[in-house]
């Protein structure tokens, strides 16, 4: 295990009930988890098993076994699936999760070639892989478990959506001139949430890295779009909910353009396994 590896690792040991809220918490960080699902209900099979890899304390797992699918949880953190556990139960969808894991999104080996109807990375583990050639094993390793013509969904961070948002955001990261030249220049960020990495993409990369010739591209999607700023975005939604109404409608209909897709904090890669 590397060095950001276990920087990651310790991260989200220690925030694992707030990564837990994170997605739900308020009309930004929603945009995410919902324009997720709105791809999910689009490109899924009506049904069967899903890998949730890197699925953190569980938001997706749980929506899709209340929609019926079989899931198996697996992430690199012990609090989460301990939190996964606990609201997996709460919900009374036990029977529906057919295991939670603890492991990487670089070694799915205790998966055989196309066992599942579909595979999610979502919310950015991608992004805490290091180096390149491990993002790329992490790929591999997500399609190969796929079944043939099943879905494969992939969100990480992305370069500009986080370098547009440092003015009102983190101004100061901008004081340490070399780590900043890192993140603008090679994608990488040792600051990440303060003492850990974080690799962020653009659109051309993340087709690079994904695109193959197992594979057929669906969408690529900016998942905040244009809602640079957290709390601008907050309080337009509070303040003006008819203008964020028609905002949101814009919005679903931009999110695929190539300028969103890039400057959103996440986007999110479907492919369709071929071969």
């Amino acid at each position: 295990m590397n060095r950001e590896t276990n920087l990651t690792r310790r991260l989200y040991s220690n925030c694992a009930r707030s990564e837990w809220g994170r997605l739900v918490q308020d009309p930004f960080n929603r945009l995410e988890f919902d324009m997720t699902l709105r791809f999910l209900r689009k490109h899924l099979p009506a049904k069967g098993l899903v890998l949730d890899a890197g699925g953190g304390p569980g938001r997706y797992t749980i929506e899709l076994a209340k929609k019926g699918y079989e899931v198996v949880l697996l992430d690199l953190v012990t609090e989460n699936l301990k939190i996964a556990k606990r609201q997996i139960g709460r919900r009374g969808l036990g029977r529906k999760v057919e295991g939670l894991i603890e492991g990487s999104v670089t070694d799915l080996s205790g998966f055989a070639d196309n066992s599942f109807d579909a595979v999610l990375c979502l919310g950015g583990p991608l992004s805490h892989v290091h180096p390149a050639s491990a993002r790329k094993r992490a790929v591999a390793e997500l399609v190969r478990v796929a079944k043939r013509n099943a879905p494969v969904f992939i969100s990480v961070m992305s370069k500009y959506g986080v370098m547009l948002a440092t003015p009102g955001g983190w101004p100061r990261e901008l004081l340490y001139k070399r780590h900043y030249d890192n993140l603008a220049f090679n994608g990488d960020d040792y600051k990440f949430c303060g003492n850990a990495y974080g690799h962020f993409f653009t659109s051309t990369e993340l087709k690079a890295l994904v695109l193959t010739k197992k594979v057929k591209l669906l969408e690529l999607v900016g998942l905040e779009g244009l809602n640079i700023d957290k709390d601008v975005t907050n309080r337009f939604a509070k303040e003006f909910p008819g203008a964020w109404r028609n905002w949101m409608a814009l919005h679903r209909k931009l999110c695929s353009d190539p300028f969103v897709v890039d400057a959103s904090g996440h986007m999110l890669i479907v492919v369709q396994k071929r071969l």
